[in-house]
């Protein structure tokens, strides 16, 4: 099947990746946009940032929102990945059950076949020759 690139279980634990990797980004995006003080050691500070700034509280929450950005960007990415995974999901359903219907298809068509042949040869279902004026 055209563009099935990975089996169910690796898609579901695509798309479980994908939902924490969403929720986690998500909050530690809007934790960083609100200027969380927890999160201080997670802004890439440098002294360069604090000592020549008449305001530095304002170069600080700018490296806050970037890293806040940057977090709904991966996000973003993760969600995409989801996608992906989901779309994998559905072909891999897709594979399975139109190869259930060739599976049924053959099964039928193949006993239609001895069941003919059968009829033709005069035998019975245990494989005996009946005879001719036996139902």
């Amino acid at each position: 099947m055209r563009g099935l690139i990975c089996g169910p279980k690796l898609a579901a634990c695509g798309i479980v990746l994908s939902m924490w990797g969403v929720i986690m980004l998500g909050m530690l995006g809007i934790f960083f946009t609100t200027h969380s003080a927890v999160l201080i050691e997670d802004v890439p500070l440098g002294e360069e940032d604090l000592m020549p700034d008449p305001n530095p509280p304002q170069k600080i929450y700018d490296l806050y929102n970037k890293v806040g950005y940057n977090c709904f960007i991966a996000a973003a990415i993760y969600i995409l990945f989801g996608a992906f995974s989901c779309c994998q999901m559905r072909l891999n359903k897709q594979k399975v059950s139109s190869s259930i219907q060739l599976l049924d298809f053959y099964l039928f068509y193949f006993k239609v076949i001895d069941f003919t042949e059968r009829v033709s040869k005069n035998v019975n279902d245990r494989g005996e020759k009946k005879d001719q004026f036996e139902n």
